[in-house]
């Protein structure tokens, strides 16, 4: 196999910068020669998400609107990791503030990369083995999310049945459910 080579980046100029989305045009030089002056890179924040089981075995799964589709969709609990924060931090955060929910046992489970081609970010999933009720959802003025215990099997034929729409949740699941009936 022959080595597959990284690109020139000859310049670089900012067309957006906002707390959630920063957008930049590369121009780039290929390893052939070709000049390529408009290569769009988006920068975001890293993400996590989390599996979160109960005590009692149950998943938690979220449901929320999601503009860009305009759909309502099952979701696993997740969010942005804020400058400086670990992602275990960031996932813990998240749990408490979207469910209410906090404790368990806690494990990193896979980091994948959004879209390596366009976007900056990872996406680190967690597993969180035995969490609890112990608050109200704290949620920011856009967030309108309602929160489900569901039994782990109901959650895979969501799952098989297409419920899930957000890939970066639904890799992970497919993975888990993998895992727990391969073992």
């Amino acid at each position: 196999m022959e080595d597959i080579k990284k690109w020139t980046l000859l310049d670089s100029e900012y067309l957006i910068r906002r707390p959630w989305l920063t957008a930049r045009r590369d121009h780039l030089r290929l390893p052939d020669g070709t000049d390529m002056p408009d290569y769009y890179v988006l920068e975001y924040p890293d993400w996590i998400n989390i599996i979160a089981i109960t005590k009692d075995g149950n998943m938690l799964l979220e449901r929320q609107y999601r503009h860009a589709r305009q759909l309502v969709a099952y979701e696993l609990p997740a969010g942005v990791v804020e400058n400086g924060e670990e992602p275990v931090e960031a996932a813990k955060r998240e749990l408490f503030e979207e469910t209410g929910y906090t404790g368990g046992e806690w494990r990193h489970f896979m980091t994948m990369c959004p879209n390596p081609g366009a976007c900056t970010n990872v996406s680190h999933t967690f597993i969180a083995e035995g969490v609890e009720h112990t608050s109200t959802q704290h949620l920011e003025n856009t967030e309108d999310i309602a929160v489900y215990e569901k039994p782990v099997d109901e959650v895979f034929q969501l799952l098989s049945d297409g419920e899930f729409h957000q890939a970066l949740m639904a890799a992970p699941l497919w993975r888990y459910f993998h895992e727990l009936h391969c073992k």
